[in-house]
């Protein structure tokens, strides 16, 4: 099965907060974005609402449920009370959980799944109580996915962001090569492998085709950079054919 893209739409929440006004609409792209192949749409919302808010969750949701019957939503970022209990009340196919401190600007590492073995077990259990699939974001590290498995992690989602930020051929081949050894792992484990962060329509076809058990990429600022140049509906196409899904 080729590859999915999943569209973080983030980046285009920020732009429409830098002012007091409802434009760019949310849901207007999610729908550009969806109508060109998206398998579905990433958000992540912050304590602060910086970008996401908790109505662009509500509002995607009902979205994908009236309109995209069969696409997903992914939402990811923290476990407090407060996360748990918006997944729970919107009830997406997918939650990706993040270690994510609420000041970073972006996400910048996976989890210490050792060190936080009893927490994340727990909270996978509750979510899978409702019947959402759940994702680890880890670091590109082999050890990686059979410890997400251990506690309960029906997938885990490689930071590839030294990957992707690397810009000297042998930082590219050695973080390529982390990144492949993790997904290769995540096989042998029994686990479901997604991807993401800093993944471009240049560094994507050499990962999908040492992976072919990748599943999904979550892919947001490279999309809305290059839909400045396209426009988003010709930029996801152009991702979707990166990823072998056109």
């Amino acid at each position: 099965m080729p590859c999915k893209l999943s569209v973080n739409v983030n980046a285009i929440a920020y732009l429409r907060n830098r002012r007091h006004v409802p434009w760019p609409s949310l849901t207007d792209l999610c729908r550009v974005a969806l109508d060109n192949g998206s398998v579905g749409i990433t958000v992540h919302p912050r304590p602060d609402e910086r970008h996401i808010r908790r109505t662009d969750v509500t509002d995607i949701s009902r979205l994908l449920r009236s309109d995209y019957p069969g696409r997903e939503f992914n939402i990811e970022g923290y476990p407090d009370a407060r996360f748990l209990a918006l997944c729970e009340a919107e009830r997406p196919e997918q939650v990706t959980l993040v270690p994510d401190d609420p000041t970073q600007s972006t996400s910048d590492h996976g989890w210490d799944i050792a060190a936080n073995r009893q927490l994340l077990t727990g909270i996978i259990a509750r979510l899978h109580k409702a019947s959402m699939r759940v994702s680890l974001f880890v670091d590109p590290d082999p050890a990686a996915p059979a410890l997400a498995r251990a506690v309960g992690a029906d997938r885990v989602e490689i930071y590839t962001g030294p990957y992707g930020g690397a810009l000297e051929p042998a930082d590219a081949a050695r973080e390529f090569a982390r990144v492949v050894a993790t997904g290769k792992a995540a096989e042998a484990a029994g686990v479901g492998l997604n991807a993401g962060h800093d993944l471009t329509r240049a560094n994507l076809p050499p990962l999908v085709k040492a992976l072919p058990n990748l599943q999904e990429v979550s892919i947001g600022h490279a999309i809305v950079a290059d839909a400045l140049m396209f426009g988003l509906g010709e930029t996801v196409r152009k991702f979707r054919t990166a990823i072998g899904d056109l």
